[in-house]
């Protein structure tokens, strides 16, 4: 039901102005609670009229706001004006953006064009029957503790990773030990860890050598900046500049030993402003891997996807041996 009003207008006179409170017609504009709520029911019914409705109510609000800014430019005398007639003038340029909005060719086809877009549903291609997963994944059907969520591949995952090589195996069971022990402290996952060891060496095969050729003990590509005081390993290293790689000339941090190596990464990823939010991430690891590159880690355009994957590879390698 709607409500008449007399509006009064300077010299006496009066116009009859009509304020609905029903839900949304094509006369009324969502300046109210009750409106606004009425339209968001008819919006998503996501049907051509409720779009349709919705794109000239963004309009009709869209054309009040314009009409008010011009009201307000406007110089005023002051001898006419009171609240009693702003409030009418108001009332009167609600129902005017009213009328204005909802022609052809207007503002409100656009936006009834994009919201049809938006709110498309999506068509996904049809799967086969036999193809359709009908057991819960190992992810399911293993209780995980909540602190290691996402951080096992599920076994569709793991189907489609290629089937980690003997040197992989290796190199996971053979810095198992230091990787667990560096986990408790840190709250970084072991299979992390020894996943972005594994990419960051090849498994190995590929360390940092200092000048004499023993080991630098830098399992992660850790580099010597200002702030470190400690031995340092200077060797050629293929870095992206604008994408494209480049061969130059590094320094990194030397260890003692490769326990120091994870102690030394865990500092840096949990105690370093710039990987501040990456040691939040750890339940995910496409999200840690993600944070990593864009926190500066390495240059490597494909740096995440590369890293995922072996992480990835690292979780199925430690499901196997636990």
């Amino acid at each position: 039901m709607g409500a008449q009003y007399a509006v009064g207008r300077p010299g006496g006179k009066t116009f009859p102005f009509h304020m609905t409170v029903s839900p949304i017609n094509s006369n009324a504009l969502a300046a109210d609670g009750r409106s606004l709520n009425a339209l968001k029911l008819q919006a998503g019914q996501n049907t051509p009229a409720s779009i349709k409705e919705a794109a000239r109510q963004f309009e009709s609000l869209f054309m009040r706001e314009l009409i008010k800014s011009m009201r307000e430019a406007t110089l005023k005398s002051g001898m006419l004006e009171s609240p009693g007639g702003d409030l009418g003038q108001d009332m009167l340029d609600q129902q005017l953006a009213v009328q204005m909005s909802g022609m052809p060719g207007g503002l409100s086809e656009l936006i009834a064009r994009q919201l049809s877009q938006q709110m498309a549903p999506q068509q996904a291609a049809p799967v086969p029957l036999a193809q359709r997963q009908t057991r819960p994944t190992a992810e399911l059907a293993v209780p995980v503790p909540l602190a290691q969520h996402q951080t096992r591949p599920t076994a569709e995952l793991a189907a489609s990773l290629p089937r980690p090589a003997a040197n992989q195996a290796e190199f996971v069971a053979r810095h198992s030990a230091a990787a667990a022990q560096v986990e408790r402290t840190s709250g970084i996952p072991s299979g992390f860890m020894l996943g972005q060891a594994g990419h960051e060496t090849g498994w190995g095969k590929h360390q940092i050598k200092m000048p004499g050729g023993s080991n630098s003990f830098n399992l992660f590509g850790i580099k010597a900046g200002a702030g470190w005081s400690g031995k340092v390993a200077e060797v050629t290293t293929t870095e992206f500049v604008n994408g494209a790689p480049q061969k130059m000339v590094a320094k990194f941090r030397a260890y003692a030993s490769f326990e120091e190596s994870f102690k030394d990464y865990a500092r840096l990823i949990t105690r370093s402003p710039r990987y501040a939010q990456v040691s939040q991430q750890t339940g995910s690891v496409q999200a840690f891997a993600s944070g990593l590159q864009r926190a500066g880690y390495a240059t490597d355009p494909d740096y995440a996807a590369k890293l995922s994957r072996a992480i990835n590879q690292t979780l199925q390698l430690q499901r196997a041996q636990a």
